[in-house]
């Protein structure tokens, strides 16, 4: 597991080494990207990744060193500061005001064909596909190299934001052997309850995980989105069985490869089972609604070390007076 967050006495030192050093300034989703590199959620990764990656990724769904991994940690930058980086050097990262959050240490500029790295992730270049809209917006100029991590980051879902560490000093000292992930995007309705609670029965623990990284403007509030998840834990699940904690992962929208991403980092919180729905972290009709289930054959078990649970469209039934799915009810469209 990696983890490349600063020491006290180290982010001090490091404070007073920033001064005249090149710095880079990042927007919020890209500071994310630093932190949660820092504190181990893309391990075995630990910065952002140079041309030779994120060619591995994008033709073999795999890093240099042969292990699955379905989408590139990139950085990019404006051609004006890409122009100022030399490589060997310790960049300083900062948000929008200034504020020193992390560094640097430069490997590699370089210019990458945003067109063919939105292909390689989506699968298309329509426009109005937003993981598409978003990489073709990106600079030209691409940086690589490790990152550090000063101090996490301040946000208002910090005391819900557990890290990769402290899910798996939880997991066992709760004395889980086995631990089922569940995410979404959206707020908790009847049908998620239903597949977490089946789940339940086959693990001894349930990370409920809700994204609250960057998603499109349309999409429910994260904050919204946690508050349903708050009272659906008060009420409805067992809490000795049940952690909540925030997946602080930006959307990317990449359907099935986005499916193997989210499970190889929940391999690193330290969960053995993944739910994954149809159409998972799809986007309008971009990708078939079983997709994000076959991409998993493209893999052995024992590569991504965590097993995914696949679950058909369920629903409430009126002949079985009680939640069922396509594999369970035997009743027809009408009921």
């Amino acid at each position: 597991m990696i983890n490349r967050l600063l020491s006290p006495s180290e982010a001090r030192r490091a404070r007073a080494e920033a001064a005249g050093k090149p710095a880079v300034a990042l927007p919020p989703a890209a500071l994310r990207e630093v932190e949660n590199l820092a504190l181990g959620l893309f391990s075995p990764i630990e910065g952002v990744q140079g041309p030779l990656a994120i060619d591995h990724i994008l033709t073999k769904m795999r890093l240099p060193s042969g292990l699955p991994w379905t989408n590139p940690i990139v950085l990019d930058v404006a051609p004006a500061v890409a122009d100022g980086l030399v490589p060997g050097s310790v960049v300083a990262l900062t948000d929008e005001v200034g504020r020193l959050a992390g560094r640097l240490y430069l490997e590699e500029v370089f210019e990458h064909d945003r067109a063919a790295l939105a292909h390689g992730i989506y699968g298309t270049l329509d426009p109005a596909h937003p993981g598409v809209a978003a990489t073709l917006a990106r600079q030209p100029a691409f940086v690589a190299g490790k990152v550090e991590l000063i101090e996490p980051l301040a946000d208002s879902f910090a005391r819900f934001n557990l890290t990769p560490a402290e899910t798996r000093f939880l997991f066992k000292e709760r004395g889980f052997r086995t631990v089922v992930a569940f995410q979404t995007r959206n707020p908790m309705h009847r049908a998620h309850e239903y597949i977490q609670k089946c789940a339940l029965e086959i693990a001894d623990g349930l990370l409920l995980h809700p994204l609250v990284g960057e998603t499109r403007s349309e999409d429910i509030p994260a904050e919204v989105r946690l508050a349903c998840y708050e009272t659906m834990l008060e009420h409805y699940f067992p809490l000795e069985r049940t952690i909540l904690s925030v997946f602080p992962v930006n959307m990317r929208y990449a359907g099935p490869r986005e499916a193997i991403f989210h499970a190889l980092i929940r391999k690193n919180y330290g969960c053995t089972h993944f739910i994954v729905g149809r159409d998972h972290a799809g986007v309008g009709n971009f990708y078939g609604p079983k997709a994000a289930w076959e991409i998993f054959e493209a893999f052995e078990p024992y590569e991504l070390g965590i097993a995914p649970l696949f679950f058909e469209h369920t629903f409430y039934c009126r002949g079985c007076e009680g939640m069922a799915s396509e594999k369970t009810c035997p009743h027809g469209a009408e009921e």
